[in-house]
């Protein structure tokens, strides 16, 4: 079963990741090939789901390796780059 063409609530999750992976990363960049997108659009969704609270599931990462029960006393901020420097982790 297909959802309706323009029926953005027909298919809602789909439609919020497509968004939002437009929004912050493909409105961004300048995709010079096939190859060069599909490397863009792989990593946005490791960090979409693996490095990004999710509001529909209690602000929780969906594919959370670890949970991290406190900071350790001498930890340093770091941050990481993702998607060449267009996001951080930290």
């Amino acid at each position: 079963m297909e959802a309706p063409y323009r029926a953005p609530r027909a298919n809602a999750v789909c439609e919020r990741f497509l968004g939002s992976l437009r929004r912050e990363c493909l409105d961004h960049v300048v995709i010079l090939d096939d190859r060069h997108l599909h490397r863009l659009v792989k990593e946005y969704t490791s960090t979409f789901n693996c490095a990004r609270p999710h509001q529909g599931i209690e602000q929780c990462i969906p594919c959370r390796i670890e949970q991290v029960d406190g900071r350790p006393a001498n930890a340093r901020l770091s941050s990481q780059r993702v998607l060449n420097g267009l996001h951080h982790e930290y």
